[in-house]
């Protein structure tokens, strides 16, 4: 069993000065503001390649519109599906961001409606849009459920396996636990990011990326969640340990992503994020 080395989730403090403060910084704010940076930079990065349709100037107005959309989205699909008794206490609290709590469907959600306003606005298509911003979240996902490690939030259940960590039950009595955030991390979060980023290395029919996307997304967290613990306000939502939340939410994702890469192959229609190679 592992020890969890109880981070403090506030990463700086400053203040107060002149009788206003202190100004904390949390860990989880300073990883999303990463997972931004780093969404930025790679969507930068691909905007130059040759025979992008993409200009990187574009790319500072998307990252702007896609970050409103995780925030707010992300946030109120957490207080719809998993905040309920946090925002009974004060409504307020939805505005706590740092103490955790953003949802990824919600967040998924806005930035949808973000692809459609910023494709509106820039005259381009809604799906190279959705195309063009696939490979990204990736990046946010990794950093962001480390950022929950860090919070000590989202545990696994009990396990008995090298790798658990001890966390403390209501008695204060150690429990090895799957570092469910962790894995989360790394299938929703890196190998997500990787796989996406090698589909787009190249030109693929319009809307194949978008799929892969939520195929890929939804098959991940399925497959945490049958380890990792559910909300406790929310517990399971059949019988004492079956189905999840997460899992109602996620399995509409792997077959609406899957038939979006079918269609998406059936039409074979050219991306609109590269310029078409002439024969």
């Amino acid at each position: 069993m592992l020890t969890y080395p109880h981070i403090n989730p506030i990463a700086v403090s400053i203040g107060p000065i002149f009788g206003v403060g202190p100004l904390r910084v949390h860990w989880y704010g300073i990883m999303y503001l990463i997972g931004f940076v780093g969404a930025w930079w790679l969507a930068r990065y691909r905007a130059r390649r040759p025979g992008s349709t993409w200009v990187p100037l574009e790319i500072d107005d998307l990252i702007f519109y896609c970050a409103i959309g995780v925030i707010v989205g992300g946030r109120l699909g957490w207080c719809l599906f998993y905040g309920h008794d946090v925002i009974a206490e004060s409504w307020m609290n939805v505005f706590h961001i740092w103490d955790g709590g953003m949802s990824f469907h919600g967040g998924m959600t806005g930035v949808l409606l973000a692809g459609v306003v910023f494709a509106r606005v820039k005259h381009k298509r809604i799906a190279d849009v959705l195309d063009f911003v696939a490979p990204l979240p990736g990046i946010g996902l990794f950093f962001g459920r480390l950022g929950n490690f860090i919070n000590g939030e989202l545990w696994g259940k009990p396990t008995s396996l090298p790798w658990g960590f001890g966390v403390p039950d209501a008695q204060g009595v150690l429990i090895s636990r799957h570092p469910s955030q962790l894995y989360e991390a790394t299938l929703e979060g890196l190998v997500l990011f990787l796989i996406l980023l090698w589909f787009t290395s190249r030109p693929r029919p319009r809307l194949a990326p978008t799929g892969l996307f939520l195929l890929l997304y939804g098959c991940g967290r399925f497959v945490v969640e049958w380890v990792r613990l559910p909300d406790a306000n929310i517990g399971y939502l059949v019988g004492s340990d079956w189905l999840t939340m997460g899992m109602l939410l996620t399995t509409p994702m792997i077959f609406i992503g899957a038939g979006i890469m079918l269609y998406a192959y059936r039409r074979n229609l050219p991306t609109g994020n590269l310029v078409p190679v002439k024969a």
